[in-house]
């Protein structure tokens, strides 16, 4: 049983780090942190990294297209990492700081510079052979729509926001064995989002001076309970069912949208809680091809405003991890779920855009090409309608791409080369313009 816990950790962890990697800018290239030891960071308790890259970014400021601004510059990414395992305790720390340099900034007077911070936590411990916790906590601060959608879920502000945004995503789990064959897992996920952009006040908004601020757009708290009962009805197979209870509460307390006769709605407006019961399982269909499926429904109701209509949409998450080689390895992931939105414009009766529904398709290779030689290819597409307000089932697409080659020396010194691409398309949301990115990077990474 402990075995077969520790490799599904270990699979899910690759499964993160693609999903994070596919959408992110180069700001954000280690964006999700899961800490798959190697044999230098297993001799010791701690480990220290640094990575020098040089990038092209042809819209680092996620302009539309026909206005887009590219700049050459230079990433330093330093690290120290933490791991102390122990007979029933594994414990992972790791912080993680980026400085990024655009010349084109220096080249119009302004400050070239971008910073970033992130911390993640990971923390199993089993209390016995029936009961085994688990803390996983990832804090970052930064402005790359991929920096600040640790989870790899749906993103709600897919355009690069200015200032020391913060996000902090936590997830606390635990799982009991009640018999050999069933078992529960009771978890509680926390997601908050604090966004610097704000100060829009009602006399500003109304008159027409003043835009919806970010902080009053985004700055929310996410909170989601789930108990989730398991039956192994065969050593391959386990069948899953659950319900899950999700609060979102929008903080910013700032005006975002304006109604007939100039009635002002604020960011509680968009307050709402959900019921989601789902089915599903976990199946190996070999002993490397792993698929696991959970299908239900999102059931939405809001509680702050009288011109929002309380709805109920799929609810989808399925991954699927397939090893073909030593090193070599294919991960699948469709999600589809209501998710937070950067767009609220009200309509002719008064209602606000609430949220968004999303569907996100990840996929991810990963090619051992020689004993040194790593190729990857991360892909993900991002298909969302909007709920409600003026822009009721438009929709939009976010795509992302990932190409990279990393050549290991050794144990302490490697080289990579890459190639992303971001790509955002709209209809008829003139709040958002369609567009495209790309950036190519080189860089060392050194390692102790």
């Amino acid at each position: 049983m402990d075995g077969q816990n520790k490799t599904s950790k270990q699979v899910m962890k690759k499964f993160f780090i693609s999903v994070g990697l596919v959408a992110a800018g180069t700001a954000s290239l280690q964006a999700a942190y899961a800490p798959g030891l190697n044999s230098m960071e297993t001799t010791k308790f701690w480990s220290v990294a640094g990575t020098l890259r040089g990038f092209y970014d042809d819209n680092y400021n996620t302009n539309p297209n026909g206005n887009k601004q590219g700049s050459a510059g230079y990433e330093v990414s330093p690290s120290v990492s933490i791991n102390v395992p122990m007979q029933q305790t594994e414990f992972d720390l790791k912080y993680t700081y980026g400085l990024y340099y655009y010349q084109e900034r220096r080249n119009q007077g302004n400050d070239p510079y971008d910073q970033t911070h992130q911390v993640d936590l990971w923390l199993d411990h089993a209390f016995s052979e029936r009961w085994q916790g688990t803390v996983h906590d990832t804090f970052v601060v930064g402005n790359e729509p991929g920096l600040l959608n640790p989870n790899g879920g749906a993103t709600a502000q897919p355009l690069r926001v200015e200032g020391n945004n913060i996000v902090n995503d936590a997830n606390v789990s635990l799982t009991t064995d009640w018999t050999r064959l069933f078992s529960t897992v009771l978890s509680y996920d926390n997601g908050y989002y604090d966004y610097q952009q704000s100060g829009t006040t009602k006399a500003g908004f109304v008159g027409g001076t003043q835009s919806a601020s970010q902080n009053g757009l985004l700055t929310r708290l996410e909170q989601t309970v789930t108990l989730q009962p398991q039956w192994i009805v065969s050593p391959e197979t386990t069948i899953l069912g659950g319900v899950s209870y999700q609060w979102v509460n929008y903080l910013g307390n700032e005006p975002i949208a304006t109604g007939p006769n100039n009635v002002v709605e604020y960011s509680s407006a968009r307050n709402n809680q959900s019921y989601i019961p789902y089915i599903g399982f976990q199946h190996s269909f070999l002993a490397n091809l792993t698929v696991s499926t959970k299908i239900g429904a999102q059931i939405t109701e809001f509680s702050n405003t009288s011109a929002s209509k309380n709805y109920t949409t799929p609810w989808v998450n399925s991954t699927a991890s397939y090893t073909y080689a030593e090193g070599s390895y294919v991960q699948l992931g469709v999600q589809h779920m209501q998710n937070a939105t950067s767009i609220v414009t009200a309509n002719s009766n008064g209602q606000i855009t609430q949220n968004q529904q999303s569907t996100v398709v990840t996929a991810s290779v990963n090619q051992e090409i020689t004993a040194k030689l790593m190729g990857s290819i991360v892909g993900a597409a991002q298909f969302s309608q909007f709920n409600q307000g003026a822009y009721n089932n438009d929709t939009e697409q976010f795509y992302s791409l990932g190409l990279n080659l990393t050549y290991n020396f050794n144990q302490h010194l490697s080289a990579e080369v890459g190639y992303n691409l971001d790509d955002l398309q709209s209809s008829n949301v003139s709040a958002v313009g369609p567009y495209s990115r790309n950036r190519v990077y080189l860089g060392v990474t050194a390692a102790y």
